[in-house]
């Protein structure tokens, strides 16, 4: 028979909470005396935990994230032993099962269930940042299991049944594409009379599907990973990987690793990069030499309150000074008279309630926009890599800035110029309660040719948008209000949006902007110019 054997956290010194940073084995993997099961970290190192004896993982009690001590039991293991002759005895005198005309508690069957990744979009490679579930959770379908980083949006990733945790084939760090293989479920599901005797003994069925599942990876276009292993020879843990891609630090160039069996700390990321600015290298891997705000305790000056930022902030965050340090941003302000194009938006109303729609002034913008790309195909472009060419964009594609709870997210509109105005005022209404939602995947906020970043609905007069790189302008728009206009003979009242254009000084000159938000402040005065 088999006998469990519990794996305890051992003697870490004076520790009470040490986090859980990497699980290096999974359900199913056989384990040798002395294997590493995990790695912990405190805030002065990090240190391996050891098994304390050989056999096959059975269970895994904690999960990445989790804060444990001296004493937790943290994996159970399974090894296999001689019956006994009570045991013999036991087996012997056990009840015979139930005939075929008995009842029985209930007909039914394990059945194992693949979760995989579902459609993300065209990344190969998105992190796992969170794990939500450990092995034994039972979850419900559309539970949240994990999530998922790009470097545009974070989104979770539901279950698609319900079910026992029996297997996790990802952990924190790992990058997953489309279709990898992610967790395993056990479900019970009704067996037909016919159906073929299953084992009902759950924690036999952990090893079985071990076995059995480096194949089912090998064959998935994508091969998740069970085991998050860094990559090429850098020993380091996802906690210290992360803390590395924040400060925009490449580890390979990290030289010197203080951490056991030679992994680097969060201590040596940050000597490198102290090492860095002090000799003031242009062109390194932080910051290119840019000084850091300097540091200060403001509790000194009274109380305070700290609170994270979201996911979405910290990436937007990132975006944002790469954009600013890379591309040189002009910023060039314009006023269009839209007194007449409200007018006709007015004259919509009827349809539009008919239509169950809401027609507002950015689906207007967002068609004088396309238009404006077709007659400047440089703001319809994007600069190559090297610099040293434009690549010019046969579609029309806009990204709308939408402000959520979590941060600014950036869903793109398809083709344009050829959705009419209802269609998009539809599309708009869709798309903002997804975003607002954090229901938004990468595959809607990817392809854009041009961003529009409104405030017209809060106020403002006029600011400076950043360029959503590799982009090459934006388009700002604020609140509209009547000013005074002289036609040449008199001020008469007409209704004016300040609109900002900042773009890529690389790519398009000053002549070109302004020619650019002429265009765009005459489609708006007289909209029917667009349909030419």
């Amino acid at each position: 028979m088999s006998s469990l054997i519990d794996v305890a956290v051992p003697d870490i010194g004076d520790f009470e909470s040490v986090e859980v940073i990497e699980i290096a084995v999974a359900v199913g993997d056989t384990v040798e005396l002395e294997q590493t099961l995990l790695t912990l970290e405190s805030d002065k190192a990090s240190m391996d935990i050891p098994s304390s004896a050989a056999g096959v993982v059975d269970e895994i009690l904690v999960k990445v994230g989790d804060s444990i001590a001296e004493g937790t039991v943290v994996v159970r293991l399974k090894q296999n032993d001689d019956v006994s002759d009570s045991e013999k005895s036991t087996q012997d005198n056990a009840p015979e099962p139930p005939t075929k005309n008995e009842k029985t508690p209930a007909e039914t069957s394990l059945q194992e269930i693949d979760i995989q990744v579902p459609d993300i979009g065209d990344f190969d490679a998105v992190e796992v940042i969170e794990l939500n579930v450990a092995v034994g959770d039972v979850v419900e379908k559309e539970q949240t299991l994990l999530t998922l980083e790009s470097d545009k949006a974070s989104m979770e990733i539901p279950s698609t049944a319900a079910g026992t945790v029996k297997a996790i084939h990802v952990a924190v760090g790992d990058k997953v594409a489309e279709g990898a293989l992610i967790i395993v479920l056990s479900a019970q599901v009704a067996s037909p009379e016919t159906a073929k005797p299953v084992k009902q003994d759950t924690k036999t069925i952990a090893p079985a599907i071990a076995e059995e599942r480096p194949k089912a990876v090998a064959s998935n276009k994508t091969q998740a990973v069970t085991v998050s292993k860094p990559a090429g020879h850098i020993h380091a843990s996802p906690a210290v990987r992360k803390f590395a891609r924040e400060l925009g630090v490449d580890l390979s160039t990290v030289t010197k690793a203080s951490g056991p069996k030679g992994r680097l700390l969060k201590d040596d990321v940050k000597n490198h990069v102290k090492q860095i600015l002090s000799s003031g290298a242009a062109g390194g891997s932080v910051g290119s030499g840019i000084p850091p705000i300097p540091t200060i305790d403001f509790s000194k000056f009274g109380a305070i309150e700290e609170k994270p930022l979201s996911k979405i902030k910290r990436l937007t965050g990132t975006n944002l000074t790469r954009a600013w340090l890379n591309v040189p941003m002009v910023t060039h302000h314009e006023l269009a008279d839209i007194t007449e194009m409200e007018a006709f938006r007015q004259s919509l109303k009827a349809e539009a309630e008919k239509r169950g729609v809401k027609v507002t002034f950015l689906a207007f913008i967002m068609k004088a926009l396309a238009a404006a790309l077709k007659e400047f195909p440089q703001f319809n472009a994007s600069l190559s890599p090297d610099g040293q060419s434009l690549i010019y964009k046969k579609y029309y594609n806009l990204g709308i800035a939408v402000a959520t709870p979590n941060g600014l997210v950036v869903p793109v509109f398809k083709d344009v110029d050829k959705t009419n105005i209802f269609d998009l005022a539809a599309e708009m209404s869709v798309v903002s309660k997804k975003a607002r939602d954090g229901k938004l995947m990468p595959k809607d906020m990817q392809g854009a040719c041009m961003t529009i970043s409104s405030l017209g609905g809060i106020g403002g007069t006029a600011f400076t948008p950043i360029v959503n790189a590799p982009e090459v302008a934006i388009l700002g728009v604020t609140r509209g209000d009547m000013q005074p206009v002289w036609n040449g003979k008199e001020f008469i009242p007409r209704l004016m949006l300040p609109l900002d254009l900042t773009y890529d000084h690389r790519v398009i000159d000053g002549a070109d902007a302004a020619a650019f938000m002429v265009a765009m402040a005459g489609y708006l005065n007289d909209i029917r110019r667009v349909l030419l």
